[in-house]
């Protein structure tokens, strides 16, 4: 069982207790809803590692190796993509192997393809206005 981080076991000075550490701004944010994929792919860091793993799945430490940021950093945004479904692990050894699931993705990309429509008509009714006006 791993050990909780509270209040008075951090030393940041942080009043609350954080799940996962004792960082004063922890990634993992317990309040927040991981069922909003929005609220998920807000971070921008949330959105690269989501970038690696379209290429290969990855480990861990080699998503470590990608950002300058510390492993329990990574393992917190990992744990917020893995319970808005938005990635999946599997234990190979002793390290577990991300990939991304596909499945929330084309939700995602289902919401979105109205705007997709309404932006593509918007962009062709400003070049049909700038082709009137080439001389």
């Amino acid at each position: 069982m791993g050990v909780r981080a509270t209040a008075s076991s951090c030393t940041t000075g942080h009043r609350r207790p954080s799940r996962l550490t004792c960082r004063k701004n922890p990634t993992y944010n317990p309040a927040m809803k991981t069922s909003d994929v929005f609220a998920v792919l807000a971070s921008p860091v949330r959105r690269r590692i989501l970038e690696l793993l379209l290429d290969r799945p990855y480990t861990v430490n080699s998503i470590v190796d990608e950002f300058h940021l510390h492993r329990p950093s990574v393992s917190e945004h990992l744990h917020v993509l893995r319970s808005a479904k938005l990635v999946r692990n599997e234990r190979r050894g002793r390290e577990r192997c991300y990939f991304v699931d596909p499945r929330r993705l084309a939700e995602v990309s289902a919401w979105l393809k109205p705007f997709e429509r309404y932006w593509r008509r918007r962009v062709q009714a400003l070049d049909d206005v700038l082709d009137k006006e080439k001389p």
